[in-house]
C-alpha cells in the first residue's frame, strides 16, 4: 500500500478536526471547538485545488483558445456547475476507496488575454509598475529572462505559452484517480469546447509514478512534502509545530496577509489566486552522470565519507534523502521509507550549511529559520519569510526512467497558487534560487540552486576532519538537468467572479484605495 500523500494526510487531519467539533471532549470549552475555527474549509466561493488540493494521481490540463466571445461566454455558463469548490473537495472522504476512484475534479483558470476577451475590456485598468497585476498582464514569456529561462529554456523553444504557439486564454484542469474516468472527461471537454468554437491549443498530462514510486519525482526523491499550512483552513498539526498557519491572504486574494502591500487588483480578484504553470523537463541520465563525476572527484579529495554514493550527494543537492527524510534529521544516511517526511525542519543550528548546503534546493526555495543575511549574526525570524511561500500542486509527467526508455520525455508539471506573482513565485526564482550570492556575504559565494538554476558553480563545505577544525571548501560544477519547456501565468477566479463574467457584470472597483 502506498504511503499517504501530504494532501491526503491533511484531509485526514481535517476529518479529525470535524469529528472533534461534532463530538467535543468532556469539559472542552465550546468556543475552542466551534465549527468556525476552520471557516475556509466550508467555502463555496473559492475554487477547489487552491486551498484544498485535488490530491489525485492524475491531472490533465487542456489549454484553450477562445473563438467568438458570445460562444465562449455560453461555454463558461455551462461549465460553471462542474467546477469544484473548496467545500466539495474538503468534504470528500479520503478513506472511501470506491468514492475516490469515481471522483473527478474540474478547475478553470484564465490568462490575461482570456479575461480581457470574456470581459470585453481591460480587466486590470490600474496596474502599478513592478506589481503582480503588471506581471500578470505581461505573461510568463515576457518575463522569462528575468527568471533565468534563457538559451534552450527560452520561450521560443517552449511547447506552450511561447511566441510560436497560439495564445492560451484558459487552463482547464481535470483531475481523477481512475484513468478511464479521466480519459472520458478529457474527451467530453474537448468535444464541448469544439462545439463552442474553442480550440484546444495545447495539452499537458501528468500522473504519479507507479507503485512504490508514487509520490516521488523522476530523480527519485519524494516531492511535495513541505506545504504551508493556511489559517482558517488547516487544523493545528501536533507532529509539525514548525508548520505555523500562514494568513490565507498569502494564497487567496482579498484576505489578510503577513505584510500589508497594495497589489492594484480590482474587486473581481477577491477569493481567487494566481496560478503558475510550468513544464520542467528532467534529464535523468544527465543527473546521474554528473552526480557520479562530481562524487568521484570528492572521493579523490577525501571530502566525503568512504561510503558516500550517488544518493548521498543527491541528497545534498535536494536537501532531503530519497525517502523524504530531511538531512537535518538524518545527516549521515537515509533512514528509509516511512521515515521523517513529517519531521520538523530547522536550519537554525546550521547557519553555514555544513549539514544542509546553503545552495540545496530545499534551502534555496525556503530558507526557513536558517537565513543569515550577514555572517556572524542571528538568523532572521522564519515568519519574516512567510510572504514568499506558495501552495504547490505539481505531478510528474512521462514514464519512470529506465535505461531502455532513456529517450522518453519526462519531467515535472509544476503548478503553484499564490496571491502575488512577483512577491512569491518570481521572488523565489529570482532572489533565491537563481542568485549565486544568496545567502549574501559569503566567501566563496554559495552558488545557484543546482536543481532549478542555470549552470551551477557551488561551494561545497563538508564537515571539518576534526572537531572544531576548519572546513575545506570544494567546488562542484553542474550544467542544467532541468529545462523549462512551457510556462503560463493564469488566474483562478472565484465562482461569483466567473458568474459575473458569464453575465457581463464584472466588478472592477479596486480592492485597495
Amino acid at each position: 500500500m502506498n504511503p499517504p500523500t501530504p494532501a491526503l494526510r491533511r484531509r485526514t487531519l481535517l476529518a479529525g478536526a470535524a469529528a472533534a467539533v461534532a463530538a467535543p471532549a468532556l469539559g472542552a470549552p465550546a468556543a475552542a471547538l466551534a465549527p468556525q475555527a476552520l471557516p475556509l474549509r466550508t467555502d463555496d466561493r473559492i475554487q477547489g485545488d487552491i486551498l484544498a488540493d485535488f490530491d489525485c494521481r492524475q491531472r490533465h490540463l487542456l489549454l484553450l483558445t477562445f473563438g467568438r466571445r458570445d460562444a465562449a461566454l455560453a461555454w463558461l455558463d455551462r461549465l460553471l456547475p462542474q467546477l469544484a469548490t473548496t467545500r466539495q473537495v474538503t468534504s470528500s472522504s479520503p478513506g472511501d476507496s470506491a468514492n475516490a476512484m469515481s471522483l473527478l475534479w474540474t478547475g478553470l483558470s484564465l490568462t490575461h488575454p482570456g479575461l480581457a476577451l470574456l470581459a470585453d475590456r481591460e480587466p486590470l485598468p490600474a496596474a502599478p509598475a513592478d506589481s503582480c497585476a503588471t506581471a500578470f498582464r505581461q505573461g510568463a514569456a515576457a518575463r522569462a529572462a528575468l527568471l533565468g529561462d534563457t538559451g534552450p529554456a527560452a520561450p521560443e523553444h517552449w511547447r506552450f505559452g511561447g511566441p510560436a504557439q497560439p495564445p492560451v486564454h484558459a487552463v482547464l484542469t481535470l483531475a481523477a484517480d481512475h484513468p478511464g474516468r479521466l480519459a472520458a472527461a478529457v474527451d467530453e471537454q474537448r468535444a464541448t469546447a469544439a462545439r463552442a468554437g474553442i480550440t484546444v491549443s495545447g495539452e499537458q498530462a501528468a500522473a504519479a509514478l507507479p507503485g512504490a514510486h508514487a509520490g516521488t519525482e523522476h530523480f527519485g526523491f519524494r516531492d511535495g512534502i513541505s506545504q504551508p499550512a493556511v489559517a482558517g483552513f488547516d487544523p493545528p498539526d501536533p507532529e509539525r509545530p514548525d508548520r505555523r498557519p500562514l494568513p490565507a491572504g498569502e494564497f487567496v486574494v482579498g484576505h489578510g496577509r503577513a505584510r500589508d502591500r497594495p497589489a492594484g487588483l480590482p474587486a473581481w480578484a477577491r477569493d481567487g489566486a494566481f496560478l503558475v504553470v510550468r513544464r520542467l523537463a528532467q534529464d535523468v541520465p544527465g543527473w546521474q552522470a554528473q552526480l557520479d563525476a562530481q562524487l568521484a572527484a570528492l572521493h579523490k579529495a577525501g571530502a566525503v565519507p568512504p561510503g558516500a554514493d550517488r544518493s548521498w550527494l543527491g541528497a545534498r543537492l535536494i536537501g532531503r534523502w530519497p525517502s523524504g527524510a530531511p538531512l537535518t534529521a538524518s545527516p549521515d544516511a537515509d533512514p528509509g521509507p516511512g521515515a521523517a517526511s513529517t519531521e520538523p525542519i530547522s536550519f537554525a543550528d546550521d547557519p553555514d550549511g555544513i549539514i544542509t548546503p546553503l545552495w540545496s534546493h530545499l534551502r534555496k526555495t525556503n530558507p526557513r529559520d536558517g537565513l543569515v543575511l550577514c555572517p556572524g549574526t542571528r538568523p532572521l525570524p522564519a515568519d519574516q519569510l512567510d510572504g514568499h511561500r506558495m501552495l504547490r500542486r505539481g505531478l510528474p509527467y512521462g514514464p519512470r526512467y529506465e535505461p531502455a526508455s532513456a529517450a522518453a520525455e519526462r519531467g515535472m508539471l509544476f503548478l503553484s497558487y499564490q496571491a502575488d506573482l512577483v512577491d512569491q513565485f518570481e521572488f523565489v526564482q529570482r532572489a533565491w534560487t537563481g542568485t549565486p550570492d544568496f545567502p549574501p556575504g559569503r566567501t566563496p559565494r554559495p552558488g545557484t540552486d543546482p536543481l532549478l538554476g542555470p549552470a551551477a558553480d557551488l561551494a561545497f563545505e563538508p564537515p571539518p576532519p576534526t572537531p572544531g577544525g576548519t572546513p575545506r571548501p570544494h567546488r562542484l560544477y553542474f550544467t542544467p538537468f532541468v529545462r523549462t519547456e512551457g510556462a503560463l501565468y493564469a488566474f483562478t477566479p472565484s465562482l461569483p467572479t466567473l458568474r459575473a463574467l458569464a453575465t457581463g457584470t464584472l466588478d472592477r472597483t479596486p480592492i485597495e484605495p
